[in-house]
């Protein structure tokens, strides 16, 4: 039987939150520069509005 739209949408926001904390942690542990904005790059295009590290 094949899924809802409700099912098929929290599917989905659970995949990017998954995502997204993938990211993040593999961020929080890069060294080089070059790593760290690519991370960066990743993670801004899906939540724009988010800041990044303090550094």
């Amino acid at each position: 039987m094949p899924l809802t739209e409700k099912d098929r949408k929290r599917r989905r926001r659970q995949r990017l939150h998954k995502k997204m904390k993938l990211l993040k942690k593999e961020l929080a542990g890069a060294t080089d520069t070059k790593t760290k904005n690519k991370l960066m790059e990743k993670v801004r295009r899906y939540q724009p509005w988010w800041e990044g590290p303090e550094e």
